[in-house]
């Protein structure tokens, strides 16, 4: 949570799509960001609101808003207060913000517990997307007809 708070300050003012995975993250993250203009998403309205830049901070659910959401206008920091298991919901909840439109470089910021399962499931990740494209790199070159 300290560390949380100290990501959100140097920040200096920019916005953030935080995600959470369990309800009760909400709490604690919302006492240590206790007096920034936080949103859940929960609603269309809150989706138009993140964009207009009403929300410093946008609290979601990877699984909520993982596919589909335009969510670039209104910021260009994520911050992963805990990281899902699945390759997947990860990088498709990046790119909520890493999209089209988007007017600065997108920052992927990871809140991970020093000799913890945080840094298991972070390594898991990697090893996950290593293997997908290495699988994407055989099927390219079987497609081009030449032997990986």
């Amino acid at each position: 949570l300290e560390a949380l708070q100290e990501l959100v300050e140097g920040l200096n003012g920019a916005h953030a799509l935080l995600f959470y995975g369990f309800q009760h993250d909400i709490p604690r993250i919302r006492r240590v960001l206790a007096g920034r203009k936080l949103l859940e998403l929960r609603t269309a309205e809150d989706v138009q609101a993140w964009n207009r830049g009403e929300a410093e901070i946008l609290l979601a659910h990877p699984a909520s808003c993982a596919y589909g959401l335009n969510l670039q206008q209104g910021g260009y920091h994520v911050i992963w207060f805990s990281l899902p298991w699945s390759l997947e919901l990860y990088q498709q909840a990046n790119k909520r913000l890493h999209r089209q439109g988007q007017q600065h470089p997108v920052f992927i910021h990871r809140l991970l517990v020093k000799g913890g399962m945080d840094e298991d499931v972070a390594r898991a990740l990697e090893s996950k997307a290593d293997v997908q494209q290495a699988l994407l790199s055989a099927l390219k070159a079987r497609i081009r007809g030449v032997e990986p």
